[in-house]
């Protein structure tokens, strides 16, 4: 069977990533991933990419099947993820164009399938530190490079979706310090995690949150959209130099998480 070495979600607007690739079907315990993977050749490393929303982004945030894309992942022997995602801004100088490389998560979603460990096996996997330490530390350097502009660090609050926040929610989240708000990093961060993945959650800001001061607009899909549109060749950039960088072997614990 076809394998991969790293994998890639892509986000809202983010459907493709390599040219020259091989589409390959995967079937899954959980049914059925967002859409076929895709195949291609980084640096000679083996990249698999899967668009988390579907090609034609049919699938909302809280209806994606998480854990068929993630299991997907794994048994195309995939070690290492980077998940980066359309984000808004909490905080004014978290400024639209920037990338978070994300150290923290905080859950506000409901509902969602978000384990592999239904029972009978009971299993607690530690999830205090979500992310990956050296996939973050690659992605902040790649960044760099790239002469782009990334914040090293910053906590993501996930929504449940697929409506954005009220003022008050996200004035509230504003005030608790945390950088982004997204939809789609949980559970995808913690299936990572259970699987033994290294993950990496990149935040690609596309607007500041209505909760930010009293003078924010809202929100609109198309802007999102449009601002993740016009940011995706420094998407690329990133990631393609993050592969490249990639050390050939892993030095976290990520692998051992769930024993």
């Amino acid at each position: 069977m076809t394998t991969a070495e790293i994998g890639v979600f892509g986000g809202s607007g983010f459907y493709t990533f390599l040219d020259d690739v091989e589409e390959v079907e995967v079937a899954t315990p959980y049914g059925p991933p967002s859409a076929p993977l895709t195949i291609g050749t980084v640096a000679g490393r083996r990249v698999a990419f899967l668009p988390r929303h579907g090609r034609t982004h049919d699938l909302p945030p809280h209806r994606v099947n998480y854990r068929a894309n993630t299991w997907a992942m794994k048994e195309l022997g995939v070690g290492q993820v980077f998940g980066p995602c359309a984000a808004g801004s909490l905080q004014r100088h978290v400024e639209p164009g920037h990338i978070v490389v994300c150290d923290q998560l905080v859950d506000r979603t409901w509902g969602r399938a978000d384990t592999f460990f239904d029972g009978p096996k009971v299993v607690h996997v530690s999830f205090a530190d979500p992310y990956c330490p050296e996939l973050r530390a690659t992605a902040v350097k790649a960044a760099d490079a790239a002469g782009l502009h990334a914040h090293d660090g910053g906590t993501v609050i996930v929504v449940q979706g697929p409506r954005f926040s009220t003022r008050a929610e996200s004035g509230w989240y504003r005030s608790q310090g945390f950088e982004i708000i997204n939809m789609t990093q949980y559970p995808e961060a913690y299936l990572a995690r259970e699987l033994g993945l290294c993950y990496s959650g990149i935040g690609l800001i596309t607007d500041y949150d209505v909760g930010i001061d009293d003078g924010a607009e809202p929100v609109s899909m198309d802007e999102v959209f449009r601002q993740f549109d016009e940011n995706i060749p420094k998407l690329r950039t990133l990631l393609l130099a993050a592969v490249e960088a990639l050390p050939a072997t892993r030095s976290c614990t990520c692998a051992e998480a769930a024993g």
